[in-house]
């Protein structure tokens, strides 16, 4: 390998698997003389990175850990296990690191051969994996879009549903990917209304950058997080429900996870729960998953929901072509 640079960053591509490197070794696959690995283990060392050597017969060069992190080369096959990886993430976000995900996943596609993203493509397409009931279900292409948006400024067109089906275009400028609870929001200024919006992220559909770059916005406030928490509690009411579950407490506790509330045992099969703030529609999603029978005391506004919920349902599975009261199919 004549050429300096390519050689360098073979060599530190091989530097990166951690193992120890013999010098010959090192020449013999760079194709160049022992001499010439050791002038070029001294340009990496004159960049920063740090390159140990080792002497002995057991002796070798390897990358150790420095001050900052060097960047990564990875082949085909690491490349598309890592994005893989991260889609899976993007899907069930943890704790603290949901946005770092995205981040790293935005810029991963970005620079990804075309023929390794179709392979990613059908790899996620073909994966299905247990989604944890705390967190809304994404389509991690639809966050990939908006977090690339995000950091390069540009403008963003996609289609919004609302809580009643209905799908209204949307130009937008992202600003910030952020998880509070169990969802993902967007907050973005929206360039037809002139003003700062938040848009939950499971309802994008479509998004697609439209090439045009502006200059940064403000938000008006310094915290991201708070600015989307402020806007729900001012939009959504919140209620706290009180039901009485058919399960021992220590089950719906297992079953309900964290931010579980306040459990009280009645008896050995039974038990009272005392829920979180949240919306009618969470709270009644809580329950149903619960897998057990149960009985809402209050809000009436909770008993109203899951009273329309219950006629929605059986219009579903007793409409005609469902195969009679019991949704069976022919």
């Amino acid at each position: 390998m004549r050429d300096t640079p390519a050689r360098l960053l073979r060599l530190l591509s091989l530097l990166q698997t951690p193992r120890e490197w013999p010098g010959s070794e090192l020449a013999e696959r760079l194709a160049v003389t022992p001499r010439t690995v050791r002038r070029d283990i001294d340009r990496l060392r004159e960049l920063g990175y740090p390159v140990q050597a080792s002497l002995g017969a057991l002796g070798g060069y390897r990358l150790v850990a420095g001050k900052a992190m060097p960047p990564l080369l990875l082949d085909d096959e690491e490349a598309v296990a890592i994005a893989v990886g991260l889609h899976t993430a993007a899907r069930q976000p943890v704790a603290g690191i949901a946005e770092a995900s995205v981040r790293a996943l935005a810029k991963l596609q970005q620079v990804l051969p075309p023929r390794l993203r179709r392979h990613v493509s059908a790899l996620t397409a073909a994966t299905v994996s247990s989604t944890a009931a705390a967190v809304s279900l994404v389509d991690p292409t639809q966050l990939i879009v908006l977090a690339a948006a995000a950091s390069a400024h540009e403008r963003v067109r996609f289609g919004y549903r609302d809580g009643d089906g209905g799908i209204s275009e949307r130009l937008v400028e992202p600003h910030r990917l952020v998880v509070v609870g169990r969802r993902w929001y967007v907050v973005c200024y929206d360039n037809e209304r002139e003003d700062w919006r938040t848009f939950r992220v499971d309802r994008v559909e479509h998004a697609t950058t439209t090439g045009v770059r502006v200059a940064p916005r403000e938000l008006p406030t310094d915290d991201a997080s708070a600015f989307v928490t402020d806007q729900l509690y001012s939009l959504a009411p919140v209620f706290r429900a009180v039901a009485t579950l058919a399960l021992p407490a220590e089950q719906a506790a297992a079953r309900l996870g964290d931010h579980a509330g306040e459990l009280e045992p009645l008896d050995d099969v039974s038990c009272r729960w005392h829920s979180p703030e949240d919306t009618v529609d969470w709270l009644a999603f809580r329950l149903t998953l619960l897998g057990c029978d149960f009985t809402v005391h209050e809000p009436v506004e909770l008993v109203d929901h899951l009273r329309r919920l219950g006629d929605r349902i059986t219009r579903a599975v007793t409409a005609p072509g469902t195969g009679g009261p019991r949704g069976r199919m022919p």
